[in-house]
């Protein structure tokens, strides 16, 4: 049986008639880290936005799992075992942290609307299970979202708590594969140095295989397997990071210029 995952062939998306991806093919195997990098409008977003369901292909194949995920809708994409995080962070701010994390399994209930009005014993006990389970992912993230925080407005918290509570919410959907967008953008050093290490947890304790956006080159280059690099939509280079990060044209899409021009 394969290890691979995900698997995405031949992809283009166009908008108003400009490609925003290009003749796309990726892979990512069970219990891999991939970082997706590039610079500045490469198409790194709208490469999530197609796995997630937000947007659908001009043409190409996206396979979860061996079987075809194009045209469903998010939520669908979501029950199948995906969850992402988004560059800029969405969380439902009038909940409580413990609420936001409890409302995202959603996905894996099985009571209706019909146990909760009245309130039946199945109700109370999936309740309880969903509530264990967000107390669960909230600890993985130490003090900083747990005990009296947990009944905290979601918009009290300062910006690197809020990103870990976005992370923490993708984790209870129970997904297989993991999407982060740009984890740990807009982080001191002593912020983003903690959440690298917590990103290289998420698969060594919880099995999550984790597809990631990031332009901290120092965060790719600690926890990736391997390095995908798109321009202008189109993928310019993969392998580890050594090789990406040495890669003439990768170093041409970041400066703008031929390597040459430095020496």
């Amino acid at each position: 049986m394969s290890d691979r995952l995900l698997e995405i062939r031949d992809l283009k998306v166009t908008f108003g008639g400009l490609d925003a991806l290009s003749g796309l093919n990726f892979h990512v195997d069970e219990g891999e880290i991939v970082s997706v990098i590039g610079p500045n409008g490469a198409g790194k977003t709208t490469f999530f936005n197609l796995i997630s369901g937000l947007v659908a292909p001009t043409e190409g194949e996206i396979l979860f799992e061996g079987d075809s995920i194009v045209g469903l809708d998010p939520s669908i994409v979501t029950s199948l075992g995906i969850a992402r995080t988004f560059q800029n962070v969405r969380l439902f701010p009038n909940m409580t942290i413990l609420e936001n994390v409890m409302v995202a399994q959603h996905c894996r209930t099985s009571q209706q609307v019909f146990g909760a009005l009245l309130q039946t014993k199945a109700f109370k006990k999936e309740e309880a299970e969903i509530r264990q389970r967000a107390e669960e992912v909230l600890g993985f993230f130490g003090h900083r979202l747990v005990g009296y925080r947990m009944d905290q407005p979601a918009f009290v918290l300062s910006y690197a708590n809020r990103r870990r509570l976005e992370i923490a919410r993708a984790m209870a959907t129970q997904p297989r594969l993991l999407l982060l967008d740009e984890p740990v953008a807009g982080m001191n050093p002593m912020e983003t140095a903690e959440l690298t290490e917590l990103i290289g947890r998420l698969r060594t304790e919880w099995g999550f295989t984790i597809v990631m956006i990031e332009h901290d080159m120092k965060v790719v280059g600690k926890v990736s397997d391997r390095v995908v690099v798109l321009d202008h939509g189109v993928p310019i280079a993969q392998g580890s990071y050594e090789e990406v990060s040495t890669n003439p044209d990768v170093v041409e899409a970041y400066l703008g210029r031929p390597v040459e021009a430095n020496k």
